[in-house]
């Protein structure tokens, strides 16, 4: 299993914080990156602005994503990530709240790898937790480039 951080691109503090308790009963030991924003995703990834010193090939082994984030959307940034050589075969699970048909099918059709709705139900979300690390983190195999 890889040990590169997850990032989880989340603006609601109470999930983020949910789901760092959440890594951490489902035994997901990988370090989780945190940004608030679509803006600071971008900054992350691309290594620019306030993450300018970051080695830009040190990419996240699974990125989570929020679609309704502040100042850069997240289907913008998911659309940047799929547009860049360097990120487009990274995993990008949507984790959000919406249930709403357009949503899923805008997340698909710019290329989510995974659709999940966030459980409100504590149990339900770490066992949701569990399940992309273990598939995520474990199974998968990806892509060599």
């Amino acid at each position: 299993m890889s040990d590169k951080d997850i990032l989880l691109i989340e603006d609601n503090l109470d999930d983020v914080e949910l789901t760092r308790i959440a890594f951490t009963e489902a035994g997901i030991a990988h370090r989780l990156m945190v940004v608030s924003d679509g803006a600071a995703a971008l900054d992350y990834l691309f290594a620019r602005g306030q993450y300018a010193d970051r080695d830009p090939l040190e990419l996240p082994s699974i990125i989570l994503l929020d679609l309704n984030l502040p100042k850069v959307d997240g289907r913008e940034v998911l659309q940047a990530i799929r547009d860049n050589l360097v990120t487009k075969t990274l995993p990008v699970v949507v984790l959000t709240t919406s249930a709403e048909p357009f949503d899923v099918e805008a997340s698909y059709a710019l290329g989510a790898n995974s659709y999940i709705q966030k459980p409100v139900d504590f149990e339900q979300f770490v066992g949701a937790v569990k399940q992309i690390g273990l598939y995520w983190l474990v199974l998968n195999r990806p892509r060599q480039e």
